[in-house]
């Protein structure tokens, strides 16, 4: 293990690359500490100490912290993430983002500068809706989060909330393009992972102080290993589907005849599903923010809707569990097309045995993943959760869930899977046995 870390920084490119990708998540967790002009980081704090398990405290979670530091990077890359799904869907129902989906490279660029455009738009009205709320928010005693509630708070602080989820965003890019591992999910990953160190201090401090504490604290990160495990072999999990290719004779050779298959992955959408649920379901936090901030009185309608988006409820699970569900489908789709792989088949003179090439190749293709999708869907939707679980049976801090923990564990294997294809390629030993390559002796 030791010794492929070490071939890791022999690689000069792949040393460019890593050092580069820490560089820059180093800088977004700098920036993460600079507060919005105006607010009361003391009042703020004492407030979301009262938040814990609601939706403000996920929000919080998926920025890294940086909504209870009112930092300038509090929305996060999540208006990105939101354009992204709106474009997305619009590809599949709108004739004219369907044909540029098609274009390849310069219909994709078109796209993304689409994307950037809604983000701009999505980040401005989040970044009303946090300077709102963050006016009618008070601390624990009783005193204002913004001191000074005028117009040049909210000019400056709409100001610096847009440009700071530009500069993440460009940050995620600057990754995906001269770094290692996909930009975006890094800046989630950064944020999720700065928060285990202060879950594992309070954890310590809290529970570590009777036997019975130990105990359950024990059994919980127990929990959580066998969680992470079953989520790494899920996620590695594929659906051989056999396929047999014809033999060719030219002149004197033999071509072809051999048989290979086609590797369905289970979790084919990946952490996608989670992202794209948790960037839905926020909206309802930020539409309670702007009409109530965080004290909506009970009985009305901003209350109870605020209730019942908060992460244990049950609305808010039937919602989670059918969006991840539905993103894990619509990304699948996205990603596979059944019939472009039967087409691919018969171009290359191959077949799965028992299936006519074609059409029947292609149902039977879609058939098998949606029977895939769906279990493997279905598992991510429980892991994710985890945070109520540990909440109610074992008493921990809502940090510790499943959400955060299947993003960790996803982006983490998709960034080594990277590393690994520049180890082997170089003739490395890759960090899995399976990674070596044949022939090779040593």
């Amino acid at each position: 293990m030791f010794k492929t870390l070490a071939n890791v920084f022999r690689i000069p490119d792949l040393r460019k690359k890593i050092l580069i990708t820490l560089l820059i998540l180093t800088l977004y967790r700098l920036g993460s500490f600079i507060p919005i002009p105006g607010v009361s980081g003391t009042e703020l704090k004492s407030f979301f100490a009262r938040q814990t398990g609601s939706i403000f405290d996920l929000l919080n979670l998926f920025v890294g912290g940086n909504f209870e530091r009112a930092s300038i990077f509090a929305l996060g890359i999540m208006p990105y993430i939101t354009a992204s799904i709106v474009i997305q869907l619009l590809g599949s129902i709108v004739p004219y983002f369907e044909k540029l989906r098609k274009e390849g490279a310069d219909g994709q660029k078109k796209l993304n500068q689409i994307t950037r455009y809604c983000t701009v738009a999505l980040a401005a009205f989040n970044a009303i809706t946090v300077t709102v709320g963050l006016v009618s928010m008070h601390g624990a005693t009783g005193g204002d989060v913004v001191p000074q509630p005028n117009f040049l708070f909210h000019l400056t602080g709409v100001i610096t909330l847009v440009t700071g989820t530009m500069i993440v965003m460009w940050l995620g890019e600057q990754i995906t393009e001269y770094g290692i591992g996909n930009g975006i999910s890094l800046i989630i990953f950064a944020g999720i992972i700065a928060r285990y160190p202060e879950g594992f201090i309070n954890l310590f401090r809290t529970r570590f102080n009777s036997v019975s504490g130990v105990i359950t604290s024990l059994l919980a990160i127990a929990v959580m290993i066998l969680a992470t495990a079953a989520i790494i072999f899920v996620t590695e999990a594929v659906r051989k589907i056999p396929v047999q290719y014809a033999k060719r004779i030219v002149g004197r050779k033999v071509y072809g005849g051999q048989s290979t298959y086609i590797p369905l992955r289970v979790n084919t959408a990946g952490v996608i599903p989670i992202i794209f649920a948790q960037s839905i379901l926020m909206f309802p936090a930020t539409l309670i923010t702007l009409f109530q901030g965080g004290e909506a009185e009970a009985g009305s309608f901003w209350y109870n809707m605020r209730v019942w988006f908060t992460p244990g409820h049950w609305v808010y699970t039937i919602i989670y569990v059918a969006l991840i569900i539905f993103f894990a489908y619509f990304y699948t789709a996205i990603v596979l097309n059944p019939t472009e792989m039967a087409e691919n088949m018969i171009k290359y003179g191959g077949h799965i045995p028992g299936k006519k090439p074609g059409k029947k190749t292609a149902e039977y293709i879609s058939s098998v993943l949606t029977r895939i999708t769906l279990p493997g869907a279905v598992f991510f939707a429980l892991i994710a959760l985890l945070p109520e679980i540990m909440t109610n049976v074992f008493k921990l801090p809502f940090y510790f869930g499943g959400t955060g923990l299947i993003i960790v564990v996803g982006v983490a294997l998709d960034t080594l899977k990277q590393i690994e294809s520049h180890l082997i390629m170089r003739h490395y030993d890759g960090f899995m046995k399976k990674g070596k390559l044949k022939g090779r002796t040593s």
